[in-house]
């Protein structure tokens, strides 16, 4: 018993996958084949029908611009995400300017 939750315990420290798989690659970059053209039509459909239920003619428009813009940034946030520190943004910590430790002192 003690042999198996020592196991367990290992494969729970074990890291995780670099993503350096090929099958992992591909199915992240063909997903990013689908996101834009599906924002762009989730947005058009939306837009119809609002359209239909509003009694307008240009909804769809919106729908379409709102559909390709939400798809263009998710697109940059995955491109962000593979390329960056992995947390979806590339901005660092700004430093705290009340902390003292950060600056050297005034006082030498």
């Amino acid at each position: 018993m003690q042999r198996e939750i020592s196991q367990l315990d290992y494969n729970s420290r074990m890291p995780k996958p670099s993503g350096k798989d090929p099958i992992v690659s591909l199915a992240r970059y063909s997903e990013i084949g689908f996101i834009i053209p599906a924002a762009v039509l989730l947005g058009f459909f939306f837009g119809k029908v609002l359209d239909y239920y509003l009694h307008t003619k240009w909804l769809y428009l919106v729908g379409l611009l709102f559909g390709s813009v939400v798809g263009f940034w998710q697109v940059i946030r995955m491109a962000f995400a593979a390329f960056g520190n992995g947390s979806g943004t590339a901005s660092k910590p700004t430093p705290d300017p009340h902390n003292s430790s950060d600056s050297p002192s005034k006082h030498d």
